[in-house]
């Protein structure tokens, strides 16, 4: 081969190479750009989650108090069991078994399963979660007693804990099981609630193997905030006994809601909803007669069923229903017309049991079928005439009527911080007449409960629209305020003026009136009754013949400091009328919780003689020394025992003992161990349930309608036939039966 041939084949050889080489070194530069500038941030990543385990540590949900700092809602210490199968020998088959077998049968899991998951390499296998401190003991003294080390290990978790089971179920909600909030303030303050989550990262070899404990970085969690409410755990239980009572007298078909409101500042004192559930086990239908209506159902209907069983039971209705309110709705548009000076206390109105808003329209019916006769404005609240408030709405007209309406904050959501609000249903300003006149009386319009009492609230308050809330602080676990609820007034609706008028009427009303049956001595209940028709299965207004009945109403009249809402959802009982149903309910309430708040009493002359003396101290004192002393005040004496000198005595001295009532004094110890059973007070009238009393040595507290001839007792706080102490004073509820609505 020549010499020159030679040469350009090393040349084109040369060149070939130089090509190749750059071309390489070329594909490795763009693969390194990409490496890098491309995909260098996903690959980061991918060889974080190589070399990194990142393991999620639970926060402890903030504790939500009641006013009083008292637990209604708290996050209890459980247990992760972990087991680190890196730390087990894969030759000792015994161990191996001790270990699965002994943890199956603590944590109640599958022995073969765990026996499998023992041939790992990991450092952090999860066996079970929200074990509670009784099983983590048996596990810890499982480790001890076998020696097992490192190979399981117990990680602190929580579980949210209701203590008070279902009390104020609807108000709580609950959580799930990854801890997040799901109704209740539990979801509408998740975000205060939850904390946040820390973190335990650690680190894997390069067989993907985790490595020693000595390798992990741990970012601590940080607790949730805790929530202090408005609601008053007393005042909630009171309520919620009280229309549990209310359910079972009267065979209430679908429930109970009751609301308890500062009228001054827009707080929730209480608010419950009957039946309800208990949060510690949030789906399970409470309900047992739906329970087991529901596992009678075809399999395959059943979970549609429970379903909607469960998300009944959860509704807060005292914000998320609607209803139509009747008659209570009457102290608004009394509200109406005495601010706009269409009416004042003397206007007159005849009726003649029904009346005809628009000519050529169906006549309105009022319940006394054969008229009230003439009446002032007073006399037609007194005796919840519907024709009187057609009338009061036709000289407002559906404009003015409107306006209030509105201004009253039935247009729009209360804002109240609980989930679930409800718009109400209502006409327009182009209301017809006809429209307007069924309004008036509270019926054909929806609104919720808790627009209702915010309404009342500002009648009783002066005329000013308050916001209601449930949750006065959030608080840090060191005290720290980090948010407060401060009373907040939207706008003022009616006069200082008219607020006093409407107070009064309504006072009058709820001594000697439709709404005497809720009335308590002393504390100067104003309040008025509601009856309304449910609208029927074929969408007509009472066609299914139901009602609900409702009272609602504010304590003292002459200086209004709390409201009260009950309504029952179709009451089946002797009545279904709101003054015979719930006003009993309300009085009972009322009489509990005015005492607790604090709230004054001031008796009537009528009243003084009735409600008691202070029972004087006689302990000590000889028979006859006692006997003088309880004489000169008014009281009966009743000798227990065959001393000579009282060693005791019930009622105890300084307590409200009824005038006339009887003092009991023990003279030995034998004595003291006496009881006595409780009569049947029901269905008598006043006097016949004193003679019972006195007879067998105790003492009535009297409520309700107590000074109408025609009221009856309808209930007793102490069950007939419960033996109780000699001297016990019993309250006794008296109800006049009629078809006030």
């Amino acid at each position: 081969m020549a010499k020159g041939t030679t040469i350009k084949m090393w040349r084109r050889t040369l060149i070939v190479l130089i090509v190749m080489v750059v071309l390489g070194f070329g594909l490795i530069v763009v693969s390194l750009i990409r490496l890098q500038l491309v995909d260098g941030a996903e690959l980061q990543k991918a060889a974080v989650d190589q070399q990194l385990r990142d393991t999620t540590i639970s926060a402890q949900r903030g504790t939500i108090y009641d006013r009083n700092m008292k637990p209604l809602a708290q996050s209890a210490t459980v247990w992760k069991v972990v087991l680190a199968p890196a730390y087990i020998d894969k030759e000792d088959e015994t161990l191996r078994r001790t270990i699965s077998t002994g943890l199956a049968e603590i944590l109640e899991l599958d022995a073969e399963d765990i026996y499998e998951r023992t041939e790992g390499t990991s450092y952090y296998d999860v066996l079970k979660t929200k074990v509670e401190t009784d099983v983590k003991d048996r596990v810890v003294q499982f480790i001890e007693e076998n020696d097992l080390g490192n190979a399981i290990q117990l990680q602190e978790d929580y579980k949210r804990y209701y203590p008070f089971g279902s009390f104020a179920s609807t108000i709580l909600g609950f959580t799930g099981t990854d801890g997040q909030g799901l109704a209740g303030l539990e979801a509408y303050y998740d975000e205060y609630l939850s904390g946040t989550a820390g973190r335990l990262v650690t680190a894997k070899n390069a067989v993907g193997t985790d490595m020693p404990f000595q390798y992990e970085q741990k970012v601590e969690a940080q607790d949730g905030y805790n929530l202090v409410l408005t609601i008053d755990e007393v005042v909630q239980h009171y309520l919620e006994q009280a229309l549990e009572e209310g359910i079972a007298n009267n065979q209430v078909e679908n429930g109970a809601t009751g609301i308890v409101m500062n009228v001054n500042t827009g707080e929730i004192v209480a608010m419950a909803v009957k039946g309800d559930y208990d949060p510690n086990n949030p789906f399970i239908v409470a309900d047992e007669e739906e329970r087991a209506r529901i596992a009678e159902l075809p399999e395959e209907e059943q979970q549609a069923a429970t379903t909607a069983a469960l998300e009944e039971q959860w509704r807060n209705k005292a914000v998320s229903d609607t209803y139509f309110p009747g008659s209570v709705f009457k102290m608004v548009t009394l509200s109406m017309a005495l601010e706009e000076n269409v009416a004042n206390e003397e206007t007159v109105f005849t009726c003649t049991g029904k009346y005809v808003p628009v000519q050529g329209e169906r006549a309105i019916n009022c319940h006394n079928t054969s008229g009230h006769g003439t009446q002032t404005l007073v006399e037609g609240t007194m005796n919840s005439c519907n024709p009187f408030f057609i009338y009061l709405g036709q000289l407002l007209g559906t404009e003015t009527f409107f306006d209030y309406f509105e201004a009253f904050g039935f247009t729009e959501k209360t804002g109240i911080d609980l989930p679930g609000e409800s718009q109400s249903i209502y006409h327009d300003e182009d209301m017809t007449l006809m429209d307007l006149a069924v309004e008036s009386f509270g019926q054909n319009f929806s609104i919720t409960p808790i627009q209702m009492i915010t309404a009342c609230a500002a009648i009783a308050n002066g005329g000013y629209l308050v916001q209601p809330h449930v949750v006065s602080q959030i608080v840090d676990n060191d005290g720290n305020i980090i948010e407060t609820a401060d009373t907040t007034v939207k706008r003022q609706v009616i006069s200082e003026e008219t607020s006093e008028r409407v107070s009064k009427i309504l006072q009058e009303n709820a001594t000697s009136g439709t709404a005497k049956n809720g009335y308590v001595a002393g504390y100067r209940i104003a309040g008025k009754t509601g009856t309304s028709e449910k609208i029927g299965a074929d969408g007509k207004v009472g066609s299914d013949d139901t009602y609900i009945a409702s009272y609602c109403g504010f304590a003292p009249a002459d200086d209004p400091q709390y409201a009260v809402l009950v309504y029952f959802d179709e009451p089946t009982g002797s009545s279904y009328y709101g003054s015979a149903v719930a006003g009993p309910v309300f009085a009972k309430i009322m009489n509990e919780i005015l005492p607790y708040l604090n709230v004054e009493t001031k008796y009537t002359e009528d009243e003084a003689g009735s409600v008691g003396v202070s029972a004087p101290n006689v302990i000590g004192k000889t028979v006859s020394e006692a006997t003088n002393e309880l004489t000169n005040n008014g009281l009966k004496i009743l000798v227990k025992g065959s001393g000579d000198t009282v060693i005791a005595q019930a009622p105890d001295p300084g307590s409200s003992v009824p005038s006339g009532g009887t003092v009991v004094v023990y003279t030995d110890e034998a004595s003291m161990n006496q009881t006595v059973a409780v009569p049947d007070f029901t269905n008598r009238s006043l006097s016949d349930v004193n003679y019972l009393a006195s007879q067998a040595g105790l003492n009535i507290k009297v409520t309700g309608a107590y000074n109408s001839s025609a009221a009856t007792a309808r209930t007793q706080d102490y069950a007939a036939g419960e033996q109780v102490e000699p001297g016990t004073i019993i309250t006794v509820n008296f109800v006049e039966e009629d078809t006030v609505r």
